[in-house]
């Protein structure tokens, strides 16, 4: 008989962990999960360790750091490691996670729920028994699995709120899903690790995300700058479509000129923003602003966070973002 693989339960808190309060659901510890760890017990060596207690929209980026240090330090102790967490920023932490992380060599699993574990008909087991799957698997990288599916975590988006099929992977396959046949996973969706493992969780707040609108005021870039933002993430029109009327540039440019990283991506949830296409693209691309390509809003933001947090230039921004580092952009072969 094999040994049982050894699974790290992290947990953050999330509706997964919550129960009844005086004001509506508050997470709670994980005691609320030793129904559902009792019976992942029966197939794996199960250790549980409560990391914070938050809804996921009070997780801010120390905490993302809190995650990934804790994964980095605890990583040769265990053949994979779960994370329980609430769904609302889960997408954001996960790409967090997979930058900090950088060719973590074991699997990182993002799971959590859309009604409590203590509801009879709850999404939660089933999650986490995928979830524990998925980290015994032996594939390194850092995942999202919600609905019987796993998804790289820098491709997880959340698209709807209550539903049970909550998360989609956009514009790359599942990493892995379930059937009858079990857990069936899809290497050529998982990047291969090209080093050492690396902890990185040095990242920047100040960056802003900036849905264009009809109209939208060029004078927002001048606040922006004013602010102390180091980076803009853009969500264009379509393939990156942008106003040039009405001084609809000028704001981009000088924000740029001033060393504000701009990467401009789509509201379009599938397919990619392509500044090449159209003239007001070129326009774009020629001032030195950085196409976000199919990348999630969630992961462009984050990535852009991460980079300007070590310390890079403009131009070493540009070049990263160039790079599909976790799996995070699709890029054209050559040849």
């Amino acid at each position: 008989m094999l040994p049982r693989k050894r699974i790290l339960l992290l947990t953050t808190g999330g509706t997964i962990a919550s129960v009844p309060g005086g004001q509506g659901l508050e997470p709670k510890d994980s005691a609320v999960l030793d129904r559902e760890i009792r019976y992942l017990r029966n197939y794996y060596d199960v250790i549980v360790e409560d990391l914070m207690c938050l809804d996921s929209s009070n997780i801010r980026p120390v905490e993302w750091q809190k995650m990934a240090r804790r994964i980095f330090e605890s990583r040769q102790d265990y053949d994979g490691i779960v994370v329980s967490h609430g769904t609302d920023t889960m997408a954001y932490s996960a790409s967090a996670v997979s930058f900090m992380l950088q060719d973590i060599d074991l699997p990182v699993v993002f799971t959590g729920s859309q009604l409590p574990l203590w509801e009879l008909l709850s999404d939660g087991p089933d999650n986490l028994r995928t979830s524990f799957a998925m980290a015994a698997s032996g594939r390194p990288g850092v995942f999202l699995c919600f609905d019987r599916k796993v998804m790289l975590g820098c491709r997880a988006v959340k698209v709807r709120a209550s539903g049970f099929s909550a998360f989609q992977s956009i514009n790359a396959h599942y990493a892995a899903t379930v059937s009858s046949l079990g857990l069936t996973v899809d290497d050529r969706v998982i990047p291969r690790p090209k080093g050492p493992a690396m902890l990185l969780p040095e990242i920047s707040s100040d960056v802003f995300l900036l849905k264009l609108t009809p109209g939208l005021s060029p004078r927002i870039f001048d606040m922006l700058s004013d602010m102390g933002y180091r980076g803009i993430v853009i969500e264009a029109f379509g393939l990156g479509g942008i106003n040039v009327m009405h001084q609809g540039l000028s704001g981009i440019r000088q924000a740029v000129e001033k060393g504000i990283s701009v990467v401009v991506t789509t509201q379009c949830l599938y397919d990619s923003a392509d500044l090449q296409v159209y003239q007001v693209g070129n326009k774009l691309l020629e001032m030195g602003v950085i196409q976000g390509r199919d990348m999630t809003t969630e992961a462009a933001m984050v990535k852009l966070m991460w980079a300007i947090g070590q310390g890079l230039s403009q131009e070493e921004i540009a070049r990263l973002f160039a790079r599909n580092l976790r799996g995070e952009i699709t890029l054209q072969e050559k040849g």
